[in-house]
């Protein structure tokens, strides 16, 4: 996948129209697009500072038939100054 794929593009529409929703979920820092642990195939990625059952339940496993992985980050923090 290059970065002017059509692919690529379609999941940016994606995660454009869900991230706000997204984002309002309790527990979610981060959205973003990513790949599967394949390193090939594209996804979106559901970044949560602690993932709980509770949580897991309230996430998606699909958007607009992608897939959606969800990662356990932990806090994330903007870095002072920079």
């Amino acid at each position: 996948m290059t970065a002017d794929s059509p692919e690529l593009a379609a999941l940016n529409r994606v995660l454009t129209a869900h991230a706000d929703e997204l984002m309002a979920i309790r527990g979610v820092v981060g959205v973003a697009v990513g790949l599967l642990d394949d390193g090939k195939s594209p996804c979106l990625k559901v970044l949560v500072e602690a993932l709980t059952p509770e949580l897991q339940a309230h996430l998606p496993r699909t958007l607009d038939g992608h897939p959606v992985v969800v990662e356990e980050t932990g806090t994330i923090r903007p870095l002072d100054g920079r």
